[in-house]
This record gives C-alpha cells, sequence and structure tokens, in this order.
C-alpha cells in the first residue's frame, strides 16, 4: 500500500531545468525588446554585407580597395547587386566591386543618362537612338531605334522590365514595354498628346504614361495607367500644372516629382497626395528608397541645398535635416540614404539619424547606395566601395 501511495506521487520538477526555462525565456524577451529598439541597425543587413563582400579585401576603415575605371564627362555611377555600372560621354561599363570588367559599350554620347533598380541597369543617350541593358554579370539587351525616332527616356524596374519612351514618327510619343527577355509586350502610340515619360509597376501588370498638353492656354500634365495587355488606360489622373521631372512607381503608387511640389497618385483610388516646397527651391531628389523619397531643398534660388528631407506616401515630411556643407553626390536604397560632401560621407535610416559616417572620402565626387547600407563611392578615374561595421 505504501509503495503504491509512493509511486502516484507525482515528482518535483527538476530546480536546474526550471531555472534553465526561465533564463531562455528571459534571453529571448531582451532580444525581442533590442530588435524593437535596435531595429534600424539589427536587420540582417550586417550579415548580407558579411556574405556579399566576404571575399573582398577592405581595410580598417571599411573600403574596398579602389580599381580604376574607364571615367569621361558627364559621369553617372548605380549601384547594381552584382556590380558597378556606369555611363559617361564614352559609353557604359560595367564592373564588379574589385574592377574586373564585365561589359562595356564604347560610343560617344551627348546626354548619357543611367537608370538602376536593385539589380537592372540602363544606359542610354537622351535625344538619340542608342539603348543598352546591364544585369547580373553581363550586358542582356541592347536597342537602336530606327525611323529618326528619339529616345526620351528609359527605365527598368525591380523585376528587369523596361519602358522605352520616344518621339515617334506620325505620333506625339510612343511608349514601349519589354520583357526581362528583351520582349516586346505591348507599344501605346499617342498622337492627340505629347508623351513625355512613362514607369512600370513592380509587378509588371501596368505602365504609367504621362502626357503633357495645352489646355485654355497653360500646360497640363495627366498619368495614364495602362494595363500591359491593353492599349486604353484602365485609370486617368490629372497633375495639374506639373512640370514632371522624375518618376517611381511603387507600392502601387506612381511618384512625381514637378519643380515645386512632389506628388503620390493612386490610380485605384484616383487621388494625390500633394508635398508643395513652399517657398523652397529643388536642389535634388531620388526615389531609390523602399517607402520614402530624399528630399534636398534650398531657401535660395542660387546655390546649394540647405535641407535634406525624407518624404512619405501620404506626401508629409517623415524627418528633416539642416545642411551646412554643400551636397556633391546624394542617393538613398531599401532603408537608407546617403548625402556626400567634401569632407564625409555619411549614411542615414529614412528618419535622417546617422547610420555610419565615413570621413575621408579619398575625394569622392559620386555616390551611389546599396539597399544593405554599402555605398559606392568613385572620382574621376577609380571606385570603391565603403563596407560599414
Amino acid at each position: 500500500m505504501n509503495q503504491e501511495t509512493t509511486a502516484k506521487k507525482p515528482k518535483k520538477p527538476n530546480i536546474i531545468l526550471r531555472l534553465l526555462a526561465l533564463l531562455v525565456t528571459a534571453a529571448l524577451v531582451l532580444g525581442a525588446l533590442a530588435l524593437v529598439v535596435y531595429r534600424d541597425r539589427f536587420n540582417l543587413n550586417a550579415l548580407k554585407r558579411w556574405l556579399s563582400y566576404r571575399n573582398l579585401e577592405t581595410g580598417e576603415t571599411g573600403e574596398a580597395l579602389p580599381f580604376t575605371h574607364a571615367g569621361g564627362d558627364k559621369l553617372s555611377v548605380a549601384y547594381l547587386e552584382n556590380g558597378v555600372l556606369m555611363s559617361s560621354a564614352t559609353g557604359a561599363h560595367y564592373y564588379s566591386f574589385s574592377g574586373e570588367k564585365y561589359a562595356e559599350e564604347v560610343l560617344a554620347m551627348e546626354n548619357p543618362v543611367l537608370s538602376a533598380s536593385d539589380k537592372t541597369g540602363v544606359v542610354y543617350d537622351a535625344g538619340g537612338q542608342s539603348l543598352f541593358l546591364f544585369r547580373g554579370t553581363e550586358e542582356v539587351f541592347n536597342l537602336t531605334l530606327d525611323g529618326g525616332a528619339d529616345l526620351l527616356s528609359a527605365r527598368v524596374n525591380d523585376s528587369g522590365w523596361l519602358a522605352v519612351t520616344a518621339q515617334q514618327s506620325g505620333f506625339k510619343g510612343a511608349v514601349t514595354v519589354y520583357n526581362n527577355h528583351g520582349g516586346e509586350v505591348i507599344r501605346i502610340s499617342l498622337s492627340s498628346t505629347f508623351v513625355v515619360d512613362a514607369a512600370l509597376s513592380p509587378d509588371c501588370k501596368t505602365v504609367a504614361v504621362v502626357t503633357m498638353d495645352q489646355e485654355g492656354g497653360a500646360f497640363r500634365s495627366k498619368v495614364l495607367f495602362y494595363p500591359v495587355d491593353q492599349k486604353e488606360p484602365q485609370a486617368t489622373v490629372d497633375l495639374g500644372s506639373c512640370a514632371v521631372l522624375d518618376l517611381d512607381y511603387e507600392n502601387g503608387a506612381l511618384w512625381v516629382l514637378g519643380e515645386d511640389r512632389m506628388l503620390i497618385a493612386d490610380p485605384k483610388a484616383g487621388t494625390v497626395q500633394t508635398y508643395s516646397f513652399g517657398r523652397s527651391y529643388l536642389k535634388g531628389c531620388d526615389f531609390g528608397g523602399d517607402g520614402f523619397a530624399l528630399l534636398l531643398l534650398s531657401r535660395y534660388r542660387a546655390g546649394a541645398a540647405d535641407q535634406a528631407l525624407t518624404i512619405l506616401p501620404d506626401g508629409t515630411a517623415s524627418a528633416s535635416l539642416n545642411l551646412s556643407s554643400q551636397v556633391l553626390s546624394f542617393d538613398s536604397a531599401g532603408g537608407y540614404c546617403a548625402l556626400l560632401t567634401g569632407s564625409d560621407l555619411t549614411i542615414y535610416t529614412r528618419d535622417l539619424t546617422p547610420y555610419a559616417d565615413l570621413p575621408d572620402t579619398q575625394a569622392a565626387r559620386h555616390a551611389a547606395l546599396s539597399p544593405n547600407g554599402s555605398a559606392l563611392l568613385a572620382d574621376a578615374q577609380q571606385a570603391w566601395l565603403y563596407i560599414p561595421d
């Protein structure tokens, strides 16, 4: 009887196991709290940088060894997932981060333009006929317009699809969409209104075509949203008297840069959110960041920018920063933005909190940012990568 009673008596839990479980739970809670508090730094980007550049030789300040590039007047640089793309008056040049030449197109360009997404970059001669598309480690597509057509713009989305806007004989403008294999998907030619630009949605289902015409003695701009399998627009949004300078299609909305305002057009709702520059003057803008735009303004028409802002999709300013030095180059990507001055390079989070700083930029004049927080720097002869700790 005593033995049966003893057998049914529950065992006392092991004090060591209970203590261990308590410690593990506490560590998980503290870890989760740290991720919330320091989410801008602990977002796995440090691990991504290590995986991407673990074979690159870097110095104490996090800079990779510089490599010599082809250079040329009107130089522009872009960071792609697998390398460095450059355009200049001498053509297009594509390198690895260590300086290995992937591909190039050597030709004279009067107005070289470089447009890039995270993985794909396009170089073209505005007003000319030549266009070159780069992805991976090679040139994947090229285009030469015929029939007297002239390139106005070319933009790639994150899927590698391309929207080309051109002047076309017999029309006031045309937009042609190409898939990521270079195949033509749709061509939209308009004869009743001027076509000035176009951008593709990230899901490749819609192309936004910007038109400009004169109504009542004043210029007016509109955006026509075409499904890529239809020749008629599904939605139209009036932009008013805005002269369109730049575009970005992100998260179902079209970001539009004007001379005195920024517009965010929603084709489904037919609404437009506006951020007015007020009495300030536009000095620069970049749409590369995820869910925000980087804007540079000045209180004076002449001179350098004296304020940097990040703008949200609802048309409000998320953060602002007073500038005391001239900005030579700027960029945004992922959750970061960067400002290059003559004295240093500072990388910020989207709320303009400093994330990393490089005090010696070796006289760099160009900067391009990676979504993982690294920055590409270049001067007229060399380029190199800065990798924050």
